[in-house]
């Protein structure tokens, strides 16, 4: 039998090759340095395809707007809107030089670059009762999009004859989808993406 004797430099050569798949998959969670954070973004492939022109649906919901949420993405910030109700809201989301408040006409003052106006073709209120059913704290700070890459501003522009207006302040004109998603439970979200580059 033959025994094999390991030299301090075979060691160290076996230790290396063992090492690199670790730092492989490590590579990706760091997240100190401003250029480990911009590769780790640049490693993630983006959705391609949207554009900043108007998108609309409008079918009216029969349910009520609930609540106004954020949140932030790799590629994306998203703003997504809860309605009650299994039926998808129509929408009207386009950027604006101004937004104005529903019926009343108001300037709804919005920070950034670009504003966004999103009508959701839902009430924010009962429509039998005529109680709210989302009545936020702050309605010029719906959400806090502190640090955000995208956001700026998110703002109530109003519920008006079965619609609902909310002003997002964006950091400039960059494109933007729209969509509709079930649940959870018996209620719907009208999504809202906007894009962190072109």
């Amino acid at each position: 039998m033959k025994i094999h004797h390991l030299t301090p430099k075979t060691i160290l050569a076996a230790l290396a090759v063992m090492a690199i798949p670790a730092v492989a998959i490590a590579a990706p969670a760091v997240t100190g340095s401003t250029s480990a954070r911009t590769a780790t973004v640049a490693a993630v492939s983006c959705p391609t395809g949207w554009g900043s022109l108007p998108e609309a649906n409008s079918r009216m919901a029969p349910g009520s707007v609930t609540n106004v949420r954020t949140g932030r993405h790799a590629c994306f910030d998203r703003l997504v809107v809860d309605v009650r109700g299994r039926t998808a809201p129509g929408y009207d989301v386009r950027y604006v030089n101004n937004v104005y408040t529903d019926g009343a006409g108001f300037l709804v003052p919005l920070r950034g670059g670009a504003k966004l106006q999103i009508v959701v073709r839902a009430p924010a209120y009962d429509g039998v009762t005529g109680k709210p059913t989302y009545l936020p704290k702050n309605g010029k700070e719906l959400t806090n999009v502190a640090g955000y890459t995208t956001f700026r501003q998110v703002a109530a522009a109003g519920s008006f004859e079965g619609q609902t207006t909310v002003g997002l302040g964006v950091r400039a004109r960059l494109p933007f989808r729209v969509y509709t998603l079930a649940g959870p439970g018996s209620n719907t979200r009208l999504v809202i993406d906007v894009a962190h580059h072109w």
